[in-house]
């Protein structure tokens, strides 16, 4: 649970991630910042006066025995030049759980308690220093998986989206004056509404882009959120090479005995710049071995969660009906059929690709994965395949799923007004709730209009520390 939303407390937290390294940092933000870093800082060379943004060399020490805890850089930050617009302490201390515990105790010790997960981001929103977009692109940020997912969350830290949504909550306050103006004189309404006017005005200038904005959600979030690949076929086909291959890993365990993988196996890799979540699954048999028959059935279900299904085939050996019957359960999903062992001589391969004739499948690739043969072309296929409905070029703005349901909510409500303006009499009264409904959706996506529900709900999904 988050505290309430604004609080006078300094608050505390490790902001590097647990585990060891060289430098860990404590970070403290609040009124009593730097009076607790008093408290437990003992500088190199003793000082009254310490000055905004400089790092300081010294000992953290325990104010009740004057134990020395750590050698330490410290640096206080003075509002409002900080991140939060409050004082800002950074304890930069060795990394180590229990070195960075014991300061962070101190530091309570002193007079901050913890902070909640998101609440540094929280303040800096809540102290006018970001917009909510913002505050939700720095988790993105973090979260980034892939180079273009980074640029995309860096593009709405920059307050690129921000800006595109006050101009159109610009454009709708513009038209709300008007209508309001109509209804303060209704006996000159039709003239001063112009219904003409508003209804270009808002099919040409703000429906478009809140439209191209919702597209943008779909075709730009398999950057952002990754996709789902799974890897199916028979036991002993190559499922599991495969994976260690796309992955460039040995993760999967690989051997000649069928049935190997009992269940399924998830790990996440990049293809072609794409955040892949693969998963090996179990090999598709009629068998009695009760472990290996739930891997079968678990293996079916991810078929329904799956983005792309890689159906794999043995060409060293001959079509089979069970070959037949497995692709009947992957056929009514996306998938790519792929002819593994082809480097195998003899093989199989031309009354495989007639075999898949009769099948009907005429798109399929040859591959070997043991020799690395046209490996390359299934990375460009599996590409090809899930952006091939979507748009050529990557979009520079693309909205999370809040924000999108937000955009949604304002196109509902400007499709409502322009239903009324559309009348033969047209009613301002009507036209105006519909677009302070608009504004208000728009408002939300960058905070302007908001719950504390929401804030809750949004930061803590941060990371403690941010």
């Amino acid at each position: 649970m988050q505290p309430k939303l604004y609080t006078e407390d300094t608050i505390a937290a490790i902001a590097t991630p647990p585990g060891k390294g060289a430098i860990g940092v404590i970070k403290i933000s609040g009124e009593e910042a730097f009076s607790i870093l008093k408290k437990i800082f003992k500088p190199f060379k003793p000082r009254e006066k310490f000055e905004s943004h400089k790092l300081y060399y010294g000992f953290i020490v325990n104010p009740r025995d004057s134990k020395i805890i750590d050698e330490v850089l410290v640096v206080y930050m003075k509002k409002p030049k900080t991140y939060t617009r409050e004082d800002v302490v950074e304890i930069y201390a060795h990394s180590g759980y229990y070195i960075l515990k014991k300061i962070l105790e101190l530091v309570f010790f002193a007079g901050a308690r913890p902070a909640q997960p998101g609440e540094f981001t929280l303040r800096a929103y809540l102290n006018g220093r970001i917009d909510l977009s913002q505050a939700e692109a720095i988790q993105e940020l973090i979260y980034a998986k892939t180079e273009t997912a980074l640029n995309l969350a860096l593009n709405n830290l920059l307050g690129k989206l921000s800006e595109k949504i006050n101009i159109l909550r610009e454009k709708l306050m513009e038209i709300l004056v008007q209508v309001e103006s109509a209804i303060d004189f209704p006996e000159e309404d039709i003239e001063i509404l112009e219904p003409e006017n508003l209804s270009i005005k808002i099919k040409k200038e703000i429906l478009p882009i809140i439209e191209s904005f919702i597209k943008n959600y779909e075709e730009g979030k398999i950057y952002k959120e990754g996709i789902s690949l799974v890897i199916a076929g028979k036991p002993n086909v190559g499922k599991s090479s495969l994976m260690n291959a796309l992955l460039k890993e040995e993760r999967a365990i690989v051997t000649p005995v069928p049935g190997t993988t009992r269940d399924f196996l998830e790990e996440e890799a990049t293809i072609e710049g794409l955040p892949v979540k693969l998963i090996d699954t179990a090999g598709l048999r009629e068998t009695e071995d009760i472990v290996e028959k739930i891997g079968v059935e678990r293996a079916k279900k991810k078929f329904k969660e799956a983005d792309l299904i890689l159906f794999l085939v043995d060409v060293s050996k001959p079509p089979s009906e069970e070959d037949f019957q497995i692709y009947q359960e992957v056929k009514n999903f996306p998938h790519l059929v792929l002819l593994n062992k082809i480097d195998i001589i003899p093989n199989y391969l031309e009354i495989w690709k007639e075999k898949l004739l009769e099948w009907k499948i005429e798109n399929f690739l040859e591959i070997s994965v043991k020799e690395h043969i046209n490996l390359d072309k299934l990375t460009k296929n599996i590409f090809e395949k899930i952006t091939s409905e979507r748009a050529t070029e990557i979009p520079e703005i693309v909205p999370n799923l809040r924000q999108k349901l937000a955009l949604e909510k304002a196109k509902e409500f400007l499709l409502n007004a322009l239903k009324e303006i559309e009348k033969p009499n047209p009613l301002p009264e009507l036209i105006a709730i519909e677009i302070r409904g608009a504004l208000s959706s728009l408002s939300e996506i960058i905070g302007e209009v908001t719950t504390e529900d929401l804030l809750s709900q949004i930061f803590s999904t941060f990371c403690i520390g941010k």
